[in-house]
């Protein structure tokens, strides 16, 4: 029996999904695999029998991938599961800020006592009139799940789109609208565009890409929304920017000390991809990646281990190595499994940076000696029996 355990509350819907080989248990250091959302996992002690973590979400910030990956543990997230929540949003916070909507709700709120308040909102209501993005200019900064979603929307909404990914993927670029123009660099979209929207992981080329510098670059009246990562953005540099009239609004999904109570910024509670529909996709898609993981060995979607998808197994023996990314691995796996007269029907193995992943389909059965013998190589972290 498969254990698993839910650090945060999944929904019902992808609980649902597992099997009859899967068990849930309360107990983190018994499981098989784990299901979490935000609960913080760098502090945690994984126990040997850990296989596979699944990010309900697509931020990994909270779990270890690295110390995940050298005890052969393989760490899943859901990408595009809440896309369509979060693009609904972005849309919402670009029509909140070039309106001014949030400014107009507030001041209501401040004579909603007058008994003369419907004569007092026509008279103010200039102060709050915005302007239309129909016809403007947005530049989408990563073309992913997500970013793409905003560029059609946007598209379809009579907008001029602009759209930059030097890694855009073949599902994205099939997915764009070709009414956007894809640019090279982020530079022209910072001179370009009269809305600026982020969608891109923290990295070390994009941490504080929206600072002092290059807001310089940028339109004056510019509206930037960040619902990707709050460190994206420099938040000093945006006060400045604010307060000089450069950037007319910054609309932001990550609250912190410095933008929640900001002249200029609008603050969302990382509402993102908080719908229950999101909430469930995320947690269908998370379930699916652990069942195909373990019962198969295929990796979908992982943040730690390579892709491989070798389907169902159809021969006798399947077994599932995870290793290091170095010289004489596979000649050592084969020289196990032929001093054992097993013969190998099909192997394929990928590698991520330092890590690889082999999976051997054979036409005997697999048995735990076997495996053991190929854990105790120097460089393989776990060995599964999946067959």
């Amino acid at each position: 029996m498969v254990k698993y355990n839910c650090l945060n509350p999944i929904a019902a819907c992808g609980l649902d999904l597992f099997t009859e080989g899967f068990e849930k248990t309360e107990n983190f250091e018994e499981a098989d695999a784990v299901l979490v959302r935000s609960a913080a996992m760098h502090d945690l002690e994984l126990s040997d029998n850990l296989k596979a973590i699944a990010r309900a979400g697509a931020g990994v910030n909270n779990i270890p991938l690295d110390k995940c990956a050298e005890k052969g543990i393989v760490v899943f997230n859901t990408p595009g599961a809440n896309a369509n929540g979060v693009k609904e949003l972005v849309v919402a916070g670009m029509l909140l800020a070039s309106r001014d909507v949030v400014g107009g709700i507030n001041w209501v709120q401040t004579v909603k006592d007058d008994e003369t308040v419907a004569k007092l909102v026509e008279k103010g209501k200039g102060k709050f009139a915005g302007s239309e993005i129909q016809g403007k200019k947005l530049g989408v900064i990563g073309l992913g799940a997500i970013g793409v979603l905003v560029a059609n929307a946007a598209n379809r909404l009579g907008m001029e789109v602009y759209g930059c990914d030097p890694y855009i993927s073949v599902d994205s670029a099939w997915n764009l609208s070709r009414d956007v123009k894809h640019v090279k660099d982020r530079e022209e979209i910072f001179r370009e565009c009269d809305y600026i929207t982020v969608h891109v992981p923290l990295l070390d080329d994009t941490k504080e890409m929206i600072n002092k510098d290059t807001i310089a670059m940028m339109k004056d009246g510019v509206i930037i929304l960040n619902f990707a990562r709050d460190l994206l953005v420099n938040d000093d540099d945006m006060k400045a920017a604010l307060e000089s009239g450069k950037v007319r609004k910054y609309v932001t999904d990550f609250p912190n000390a410095k933008t929640a109570g900001m002249e200029g910024v609008i603050a969302i509670p990382h509402l993102g991809a908080s719908t229950a529909e999101s909430e469930d996709n995320c947690a269908m898609m998370a379930v699916k990646e652990i069942i195909d993981y373990i019962e198969n060995g295929n990796i979908v979607n992982s943040v730690n281990y390579p892709k491989l998808n070798v389907g169902i197994c159809t021969t006798a023996g399947r077994i599932a190595i995870n290793h290091r990314n170095i010289p004489n691995m596979l000649t050592q796996f084969t020289k196990v499994l032929s001093d054992a007269g097993i013969n190998i029907e099909n192997m394929t193995t990928k590698s991520r940076d330092a890590y690889a992943y082999t999976v051997i389909d054979t036409s005997s059965a697999m048995n735990q000696s076997i495996a053991d013998t190929i854990t105790a190589i120097e460089g393989v972290f776990k060995t599964r029996i999946i067959k």
